[in-house]
């Protein structure tokens, strides 16, 4: 029987944009961790499409369902099932990666599972690794829009512990983590495509 999917319109909505830049920044990439793949949208729509590179969903254990039904539905030969990734713990099983994609991750976790994820991506970076997260940022306190200060008091209403992250807060924690910010780009509805690449080590 058919697992049901659950359907993200922000999702549909974002993809396309998201992959053009995708295609750019992972063109050399071979492996490319999604953490909190949540319905699994994203996963099933970029990996045939990025097919020179492998693409390791994960979320927490909750979620895997959702984003099985996703593969199920359509299948990809370079696409993993999801492992269990919960950023606010310190041990991960994941291999090295080259490429680590997150979307509208940073204001659904508490600002200590941001911290805690940032300080353990070194663990699980290659060498030069690219690092993108997208989603919705403030800029000097400031939100970029009206719209987006309206979804900040939304998130807060339903959990406190959520909101949308000062865009320095994020570059000093990737900062002290090793990364080097390569791009900061402008996407639709708002959102921002933040870009870094690990430090030779």
């Amino acid at each position: 029987m058919s697992i049901p999917k659950i359907f993200s319109q922000a999702c549909e909505n974002n993809r396309q944009p998201i992959l053009d830049l995708l295609l750019r920044f992972f063109a050399k990439t071979r492996s490319v961790l999604e953490i909190g793949s949540g319905t699994g949208q994203h996963a099933a729509f970029f990996a045939p499409r990025l097919p020179h590179l492998v693409w390791q969903t994960s979320d927490l254990a909750i979620n895997h369902t959702a984003i099985n039904a996703w593969i199920n539905d359509y299948p990809s030969s370079n696409i993993r099932r999801p492992l269990v990734f919960d950023a606010s713990s310190s041990s991960w099983s994941c291999r090295l990666m080259d490429g680590l994609f997150t979307a509208n991750t940073c204001h659904i976790m508490p600002w200590p599972t941001v911290v805690s994820l940032f300080a353990g991506l070194p663990s699980l970076l290659a060498s030069e690794a690219t690092i993108v997260i997208y989603g919705p940022f403030k800029y000097g306190g400031r939100f970029t829009s009206a719209s987006n200060a309206d979804f900040d008091c939304r998130l807060k209403m339903h959990n406190p512990h959520q909101g949308i992250r000062d865009f320095e807060a994020i570059n000093g924690l990737a900062s002290s983590a090793g990364l080097v910010l390569q791009e900061d780009l402008p996407m639709p509805a708002n959102n921002r495509l933040l870009v870094w690449q690990r430090k030779n080590t």
